[in-house]
């Protein structure tokens, strides 16, 4: 369990990290989204689907040194849950969406609800509520 301390030296420079790696991340699925959507070739490359992963590593171990900072637990955290859930939802939708949806119409349609999963994923985040906006 990391001490008081630890919590108050580093918590309030490692949460506008995350959000930080968080806009980065969404913001380069929507500009490869779009440029897939565009019929455009760079999405596709090998520099431009590189950077994904070196965004998301950076993100994941932003949000999981929170995780174990914090001592959340998604068992108890119902929110935390909701959100690792729909990350792996926003995940599968990012791949159909960049890669493996078989049309164009399939591809957009994937992206949009990509983009709006990953949206109720920050509305969870910022409620700290497994129903984020829908919360009352």
């Amino acid at each position: 369990m990391p001490s008081p301390e630890l919590v108050a030296a580093i918590y309030p420079w490692l949460l506008p990290l995350h959000i930080t790696l968080v806009t980065l991340s969404v913001l380069w699925f929507a500009a490869r989204g779009l440029g897939v959507l565009a019929k455009q070739a760079w999405p596709m490359a090998g520099w431009a689907r590189g950077l994904a992963p070196v965004i998301d590593s950076l993100l994941l171990l932003a949000g999981g040194t929170l995780w174990w900072l914090l001592q959340l637990n998604p068992t108890q955290n119902h929110w935390l849950l909701a959100k690792l859930v729909l990350l792996i939802v926003y995940i599968v939708l990012g791949t159909l969406a960049l890669k493996r949806a078989p049309t164009r119409a399939s591809k957009a349609l994937c992206f949009i609800a990509a983009l709006a999963v990953v949206g109720f994923m920050a509305s969870i985040a910022m409620a700290r509520h497994p129903l984020g906006l829908f919360a009352s």
